[in-house]
């Protein structure tokens, strides 16, 4: 093997890293933190404990030495020993049916690069890097205005009471027109939280109403890029511009299927709808991320295989691009990104990052210094996998770890069923290979004591336990900092993990309340109203003109809360806040179904709507399901 690194060899490393992990626990001990080995303080006890195993093993042998056993299996080897390095796969002898043959691609890449590997040459290429990416960056954001830019969940209509009374807040309905630009991959961004459109309600998919007739005619709270996708102005994989132009009141809202996106039909009037036409203003409406993945996955490998700096500097190099990727391409956490809120985000980062070089990549990443094909497959597949986790992960039916979206995500129960049977087997796994040397006691001790901490969060009074991504790999970096394969693996996935979710969330608390859970659009919980009209109460005999419906009154443990009034949908649209206990359907279109739904209003603002109570043109009333909207 080529002796010329710029490393250290892997055995040297490794011994090195033995003694360092052994300094940090000393530290720890004598900080009080006692590892497996520790002393008492004072041989009682010592004594104490020692009368009540003899008195154990005098009293049932066969338990005592089953559960002797036990410990000293889990206890593993003493003293406490080192794993082996692992011997390079590509740099090696091989015996196959009495057969000898060399394998020694590492060695040849060590030799042809190593003119590669100057430090002065390092730094020349990383400045090269920043200005590049500067550029890509340029093109990506700010060669057209920033007011040109929509999100993948931009509309012109919000949700329920949103646009106020009589949709007054979202005026103009017509006669206007806005040229914009949308990132790519909006196609996959769906909805959180239940959203009713007329009687039907939709949950994880794209928001879209309408578009299936000749003028492709969206309802006006349909997701923009994604109508637009749908309507064929452009790619979803790029991203692109056109110009929307809204046409005010339409009927009959048709569904349609295009491009992979199904939208839902709306069978009765609403104030304001768009349509799309190209865009003859706006230029440079590709997406870019997709070159600056493959730019940024390019200058990675090279990382590992031909640059080849130290073992911390290549750890930083991982940090700073993929959090950036992300921030400034993948995810970003608005269009354009805000640079203060992704710097704030990336100061605190590093330093949990050097916290994962300290508790684990130092003992595990530089054993790699002579396998550099090997390191760059272990550590940059599963890291890029866990950068792009929006993607990657997207087809799993979770996307937030709480009991309500896992139960209502069709397949969300068995894909956690399924989640939850790999990480065991890969948490026995690595369980078996810490016990391999000794240090298994030590690190259950220190996530039993984490566990309980969790438990204790989690029954805190009034807020949700929410187990973010970075939260996860937080947890589970300590436990794979061993010179594996696996590990190297594990590490790469976890990074990428940690930085999707920081750099596109941000740090998010692990304690929520419901309200921010439910990402603002969802229900709050507040008590609700109930109508007196009925299926058995309406009279269709009587015109639509001359039709009242009406609600019970506001009970008084309800109004001791706050409550002072009632707000009321048709159709979808707030037509009346006040403390009457009827509404006049006479301003109605005859000839189309009608949608109701009430709430409570405290001072003009609405708590949660009931269901809809629908109308149907043929005199039909059915009466709302049970539950909030």
């Amino acid at each position: 093997m080529d002796q010329g690194l710029p490393h250290d060899s892997s055995r040297q490393t490794i011994v090195c890293s033995s003694e360092e992990r052994s300094k940090f626990e000393l530290e720890a001990s004598e900080q009080g933190l006692h590892g497996p080995e520790a002393e008492p303080h004072s041989p009682l006890p010592s004594t104490c404990f020692s009368r009540l195993a003899d008195s154990f093993r005098v009293r049932s042998p066969q338990l005592y030495n089953a559960v002797d056993r036990a410990v000293k299996y889990i206890r593993g080897p003493r003293p406490k020993v080192d794993l082996p390095n692992p011997v390079p796969l590509l740099g090696r002898t091989y015996n196959f049916k009495g057969s000898r043959f060399t394998i020694a691609l590492e060695p040849a890449i060590i030799r042809s690069t190593r003119p590669l590997t100057a430090t002065w040459l390092f730094v020349l290429l990383v400045a090269a890097y920043i200005i590049s990416f500067s550029f890509l960056v340029r093109a990506q954001w700010y060669t057209i205005p920033a007011s040109s830019f929509v999100d993948c969940t931009s509309v012109y209509w919000a949700k329920d009471a949103g646009c106020g009374l009589d949709g007054s807040l979202c005026a103009p309905f017509s006669n206007t027109s806005f040229d914009f630009r949308c990132p790519a991959q909006c196609g996959s961004v769906v909805l959180q939280n239940p959203y009713l459109v007329g009687d039907e309600s939709v949950d994880f998919v794209p928001l879209l109403v309408g578009g299936g007739d000749s003028q492709k005619t969206y309802r006006a709270d349909s997701f923009i890029c994604a109508s637009a996708i749908q309507a064929g102005l452009f790619s979803d994989s790029t991203g692109g511009c056109a110009s929307i132009n809204l046409v005010g009141n339409f009927t009959n809202y048709l569904p349609t299927t295009a491009f992979g996106l199904s939208s839902i039909g709306f069978p009765s009037v609403f104030p304001m709808s768009f349509r799309f036409s190209p865009s003859n203003i706006l230029t440079h409406c590709t997406d870019l991320r997709t070159p600056a993945l493959a730019f940024n996955i390019l200058i990675s490998c090279l990382l590992f295989l031909v640059l080849r700096p130290k073992a911390i500097v290549t750890w930083w190099c991982l940090v700073c691009i993929g959090f950036w990727h992300i921030a400034l391409f993948s995810q970003p956490q608005a269009t354009p990104p805000p640079l203060d809120v992704a710097f704030g985000a990336f100061l605190p980062a590093l330093f949990v990052c050097y916290g994962f070089w300290r508790v684990a990549v130092r003992f595990t990443l530089p054993v790699f210094a002579n396998a550099p094909f090997e390191a760059m497959i272990w550590y940059l597949a599963p890291y890029w996998t866990g950068v792009l986790t929006n993607l990657t992960m997207s087809q799993i039916p979770i996307d937030r770890l709480t009991a309500a979206d896992i139960k209502q995500q069709p397949g969300g129960v068995v894909a956690l069923i399924i989640i939850v049977l790999i990480l065991l087997v890969l948490v026995v796994n690595q369980m078996r290979v810490i016990r391999k040397t000794g240090w298994l006691p030590y690190y259950l001790g220190w996530y039993i004591i984490g566990g309980l901490v969790t438990l204790v969060l989690a029954l805190a009074s009034g807020l949700q336990f929410r187990l973010h991504h970075y939260i996860i790999s937080m947890v589970l970096f300590p436990g794979v900092g061993f010179p594996t394969r696996l590990s190297a693996i594990y590490q790469g996935f976890l990074l990428g993990m940690f930085l999707n979710d920081v750099a596109a969330f941000g740090f998010d608390s692990i304690l929520q309340t419901a309200a921010s859970v439910s990402c603002r659009d969802g229900t709050t919980g507040s008590p609700l109203p109930t109508f007196i009209t009925n299926s058995t109460t309406y009279n269709a005999s009587i015109t639509l003109t001359s039709q009242t419906i009406s609600w019970n009154g506001m009970p008084t443990a309800i109004a001791t809360q706050g409550w002072n009034g009632f707000a009321l949908l048709v159709d979808d649209v707030e037509v009346y806040v006040g403390t009457a206990l009827n509404y006049s359907l006479a301003a109605l279109e005859a000839g189309l179904p009608h949608f109701f739904r009430l709430a409570y209003a405290m001072g003009g603002t609405p708590g949660d709507f009931t269901m809809p109570a629908t109308l149907w043109p043929n005199g039909t009333w059915v009466d709302p399901l049970p539950g909030a909207s």
